[in-house]
């Protein structure tokens, strides 16, 4: 896609993407039950969402400074998941982030990797979405609960945005915090339900790239979201042993439930099989996809038994392994 052409699409807001405030829905997937804006609750049955995860994602700008393009994009997944993206203009990391609605509770999954409000707006992209939200499904009362797949730094910057919101729990993004919020009792072994009232959520034990790091499944559009254990880029390994563990609990879960993607935080690989864009890009036109797909998982699993713990940088087509001891 050309440079004038993805700025024409942000600009209409075209394939779900917003500046913000402005929504733009497609038709609904089939099999979603909704109640219209009348209050009742959303019937969130598993597996009763296809999402649209076709989307053009502004992968930044030659030059930063000129960069047309808002501070985050955000993408509806369905009228129920907002999938958003920093700017790579505003930090070359360019996480992404989740937001899903349950008839009780929305869920905000990482805060990106900016603090200053002034250069990545946050909490008012995310307080924009529910109050669209609000408006559709009426709710006396509302909460935010706002987590974190791991506690790097690109994931929890903005949590203090959320530090004053009114019904807003912001959990730490250290073991002990994790431990404590979801009730893990025997981690890494046994995944917890989160319920947002209809809309369950599994969270999965995920260490290995970060101690304290979680894997979430959503049961209403059968993502799986993995933060930075699996996503098109380079996967960093902290504990080997433990991310071995942790991509065979992956698999295993893939294998025991429906999952339609697997959505990582970042994106660092081009078109080209096996190769990535450097660390600190700021533009990556010809970036792969974020969606990913069982069989990637598979052949993760695969590359970490073949490398069996040996340090390096180990080059695989659709991600590459670092691991320093």
């Amino acid at each position: 896609m050309t440079a004038t052409r993805r700025r024409s699409l942000l600009a209409a807001g075209a394939l779900g993407t917003l500046t913000v405030g402005a929504m733009a829905f497609k038709q609904r997937p089939a099999g979603a039950e909704e109640t219209g804006g009348s209050g009742r609750p959303v019937r969130f049955r598993p597996g009763g969402c296809t999402p649209d995860l076709e989307v053009d994602w502004h992968a930044g700008w030659p030059s930063p400074k000129h960069d047309p393009a808002p501070e985050i994009q955000s993408h509806a997944a369905d009228e129920h998941t907002v999938i958003m993206r920093q700017n790579k203009s505003v930090h070359y990391e360019a996480p992404f982030m989740f937001l899903l609605f349950g008839n009780d509770a929305a869920l905000l999954i990482d805060t990106g990797a900016t603090p200053e409000p002034a250069y990545f707006p946050l909490r008012e992209v995310v307080d924009a979405h529910i109050e669209a939200w609000l408006r559709r499904h009426r709710r006396e009362e509302y909460r935010l609960i706002v987590v974190h797949t791991h506690g790097h730094g690109d994931h929890k910057a903005a949590d203090a945005q959320f530090a004053d919101r009114p019904d807003t729990t912001v959990v730490g993004p250290g073991l002990d915090a994790v431990r404590a919020f979801y009730g893990f009792e025997d981690w890494p072994q046994t995944p917890r339900e989160l319920d947002l009232g209809g809309r369950i959520v599994d969270v999965v034990p995920g260490p290995g790239h970060h101690a304290s790091a979680t894997v979430f499944y959503d049961r209403w559009t059968s993502l799986l979201l993995t933060g930075d254990t699996f996503y098109p880029g380079r996967l960093y390994v902290q504990d080997w042993n433990a991310f071995e563990a942790t991509v065979d609990r992956m698999v295993a879960w893939c294998d025991e439930h429906p999952v339609s993607h697997l959505l990582g935080c970042h994106v660092e690989m081009s078109v080209a099989p096996g190769l990535d864009y450097p660390r600190g890009t700021t533009y990556q036109p010809d970036e792969a996809a974020l969606p990913m797909r069982v069989a990637q998982l598979r052949a993760l699993q695969a590359a970490v038994r073949e490398i069996g713990g040996a340090p390096g940088v180990h080059k695989y087509d659709d991600f590459h392994i670092w691991y320093e001891v």
